[in-house]
């Protein structure tokens, strides 16, 4: 198994570090999924977990990175390991040691297929992270109001749908801002807003594969069942 993962810079180094702590700042005992393959690194995080046989509702980060050697890896290690890791490293540094330890994450076990994924249609980015930032405040003011029961808030906040979402925002349906073909739930777009994917004036491809539907924005991709 590959000890040491080597990047084709120390820019994609930083990036990843950046996208672990965004993922912890999610879940502090999260977890990534690394996964390389040949001369690609793929690294997965959990940000909404789904419910059931088939986990549906699972919402999941990826990040994809160029290896300056070609590895062979599968491992999900804890996200403040790789932060650790990343944080130490010097500012020309393009290697990272794997974790020795290893994480339990349920989500890890739900594997999205790699294709053919099929492009339904585009999205403004900006439209995803309003609707990012209005799930967000409805989120905070449910904590705040019944603390540990609202979990039934949260749930129901994020799976709806984008359309849905904005409905009582007027100003984020903007024209044919949402095709009325494309269906995405706010869960994907409060992802995508959280792990730092989304662009200003940039456009979102939404992708289908079965029951599994992918996000790709300008700083990674959001898969969700």
């Amino acid at each position: 198994m590959t000890e040491t993962l080597r990047l084709v810079d120390s820019s994609a180094l930083a990036d990843l570090g950046r996208f672990a702590t965004r993922a912890r700042a999610l879940d502090a005992d999260g977890a990534m999924r690394l996964q390389a393959s040949g001369f690609v690194l793929a690294a997965w995080v959990g940000v909404l977990p789904g419910s059931g046989i088939l986990a549906e509702g699972t919402v999941l980060g990826l990040r994809t990175f160029a290896l300056e050697e070609p590895a062979e890896l599968d491992a999900v290690v804890p996200l403040s390991a790789v932060t650790d890791r990343t944080a130490r490293a010097s500012a020309s540094s393009t290697e990272i040691g794997v974790p020795p330890m290893r994480a339990l994450a349920a989500w890890a076990a739900v594997t999205p297929p790699k294709g053919p994924w099929e492009p339904v249609g585009d999205l403004p980015g900006d439209l995803l992270a309003e609707v990012a930032r209005v799930g967000l405040q409805e989120v905070g003011d449910a904590v705040r109001e019944r603390g540990a029961a609202a979990g039934f808030v949260r749930d129901r906040v994020w799976a709806r749908d984008v359309r849905e979402a904005a409905g009582p925002h007027p100003d984020l349906l903007d024209g044919d801002a949402v095709p009325a073909d494309v269906t995405v739930r706010a869960g994907g777009a409060f992802a995508a807003y959280a792990l730092g994917f989304l662009a200003p004036g940039e456009v979102v491809t939404v992708l289908r594969s079965n029951r599994w539907t992918r996000l790709t924005a300008p700083g990674g991709h959001v898969i969700m069942r």
